[in-house]
């Protein structure tokens, strides 16, 4: 009978730029459940949202079916997306207090991503990385409906969120389970990893690196470039004997 072996390792830093890290992280290989909130950078409390995604799933343990436990993740979020959205609500000042979120269950052979916002979860398999996720940002929406790349790089609204836990009194969270492979390596990161590393650059550091070590020079790259915004990195790899 085969058994199956995971190794993960997650790192953040505030960059050179920002004062506050507004990204946090789980790393939880026991639960096999990881998890990166970005929270939104120029509104109030951004650290505050992702860290209440943090508090509602760091304890996190799964059901015995992989539907029960991504309804219970779904569940957890969406309650701190209400509790998030009432409290902005409060009052009379009305603003937003929100953060994205990427989270990875691995249940046997397969994976389930959930995620929103523009944090992403990538798989690198075979040599080749390939990103699992969606950006929920007005930048995607606008190449999805038919935008020229010169119109979306000069649109000011362009990194806009379409959706995140606590931005919307109705939820958004996208989902997707696949079947994972021998070998097979995830990546989730907060945008602040994407605004300075290509995914040319990620899945050639994956190519001849150590998942521990490359979390360490993909890092030191971000940071090599300004870091213009927080950066967190989560590496997980699947192995199977």
């Amino acid at each position: 009978m085969s058994k199956t072996y995971l190794e993960s390792y997650g790192a953040t830093d505030t960059g050179k730029i920002r004062k506050i890290n507004q990204d946090a992280f789980l790393n939880l290989p026991e639960h096999q459940f990881w998890l990166v909130a970005d929270g939104m950078g120029g509104h109030s409390s951004g650290e505050y949202a992702s860290a209440a995604i943090i508090n509602a799933l760091n304890t996190f343990t799964p059901k015995k079916a992989i539907g029960a436990t991504v309804s219970d993740i779904r569940c957890k979020l969406s309650k701190v997306n209400k509790d998030l959205y009432d409290l902005a609500n409060e009052g009379e000042k009305h603003g937003i207090i929100g953060s994205t979120v990427a989270a990875l269950f691995i249940h046997k052979r397969y994976s389930v991503s959930l995620w929103s916002g523009d944090s992403r979860i990538y798989l690198f398999r075979k040599g080749k990385l390939v990103q699992i996720t969606n950006d929920h940002n007005y930048e995607a929406f606008l190449l999805a409906n038919g935008a020229k790349d010169e119109e979306v790089i000069n649109h000011p609204f362009a990194q806009s969120l379409t959706h995140a836990v606590g931005s919307d009194e109705m939820f958004f969270l996208e989902e997707k389970i696949q079947e994972i492979r021998q070998k097979d390596i995830f990546l989730i990161c907060s945008d602040g990893l994407n605004k300075e590393v290509s995914d040319q650059e990620i899945e050639a550091i994956l190519q001849t690196t150590r998942i521990q070590e490359s979390i360490e020079l993909l890092m030191n790259l971000c940071l090599d470039r300004r870091a213009r915004d927080n950066v967190t990195i989560v590496l997980v790899q699947f192995d199977e004997n």
